[in-house]
């Protein structure tokens, strides 16, 4: 299996967007859980994720709020809105039809 040290430029909202789609996280649950779906393959760093974040609080696709995580700590936790469920539906359709392109460039004969 390869491992991509970095996730690929274009589909680090996506993963996000996936991760929260499943339940409210803080920003190491959200990695953790990236980490998880992809079987190891995509890590993706605090340095990348927290900006990630921002920008989609200020699109209006995940809201946050300060919550008491599991070890008794007090953490940020980001859920998905309805704005950020139909950014999600159109960065899988978008997502899907770049991956489509590229296996008709790859299989070319």
């Amino acid at each position: 299996m390869t491992h991509v040290a970095e996730v690929m430029q274009g589909t680090l909202d996506l993963l996000i967007l996936k991760a929260l789609a499943l339940e409210p996280m803080h920003g190491w649950g959200i990695a953790g859980r990236i980490q998880q779906m992809s079987h190891g393959s995509f890590q993706v760093g605090q340095g990348s994720l927290y900006p990630a974040l921002y920008r989609q609080e200020q699109r209006g696709w995940v809201t946050s709020l300060w919550r008491t995580t599991e070890n008794n700590r007090i953490a940020r936790y980001y859920e998905l809105t309805a704005g950020g469920r139909k950014a999600l539906s159109a960065e899988i359709v978008r997502w899907r039809a770049y991956a489509g392109a590229m296996d008709l460039v790859i299989d070319a004969r």
